[in-house]
This record gives C-alpha cells, structure tokens and sequence, in this order.
C-alpha cells in the first residue's frame, strides 16, 4: 500500500491528470471560437445572423463550461492532493538558502583579497 502511495503522491501522475482534463476542455474552447469566427455564410442574411448567433451560443458554453470545470479539478483534486503531499511528504530542508551562499562565496573572496 505505502508504494502505490508513493506512486501517485510522489509521481507527476495528478499533475499529467490534470493537465490532460484542462487541456481536452481548452480543445473544446478554441474549436468554438474558430467555428464562431470561420462560421459559413449562408445565402439570405436572416441565417448569416441566426448562424453568427448559435456559434456565439456555442462558444459562450464551452467557455462556461471550462471554468466550471477548472474550478472543480482545482478544488476536487488540485487542493487535496497538495494537502495529501505536504503531509504524507513534507519538504525537507535542505543545505543553505542562496543568500547564505552568497556570503559565504563574498566572505570567502574578502579573505583572498
């Protein structure tokens, strides 16, 4: 049990997750949008309107639909798996911060000098 924790805490197994769901419903946006900017013009100006319309309804709903979605992989998986990780694996500390390197590197230099 503890390895396939490991597997899915410690891999980038939620994060291909997501990016796949994200990605697929951003696929659905920018296909709308297209096909609202490419939409065909039909012969009568009555239908240019109504097609104009119907594609705009289409890509109004795939945007919505986007952000629903988003939101809820956000809050459904992106939230309690960084929970689960920070506890399940805290990040250890590690060596010195950058700004200790720097001074040790300047403090170092001042001596030689």
């Amino acid at each position: 049990m503890s390895g396939f924790k490991n597997f899915v805490l410690r891999g980038n197994l939620v994060d291909l997750a997501v990016a796949v769901i994200i990605a697929t419903s951003f696929g659905a946006v920018v296909t709308t949008f297209t096909n609202w900017l490419t939409a065909q013009m039909p012969e009568s100006a009555r239908h240019v309107f109504s097609n104009k319309e119907n594609t705009f309804g289409a890509f109004l709903n795939a945007v919505i639909a986007f952000l629903i979605l988003a939101a809820v992989v956000y809050f459904f998986v992106v939230v309690p798996y960084t929970k689960a990780r920070e506890r399940f694996f805290p990040e250890e500390a590690s060596g010195p911060t950058e700004v200790q390197l720097l001074t040790e590197i300047r403090d170092s230099l001042a001596t030689k000098a």
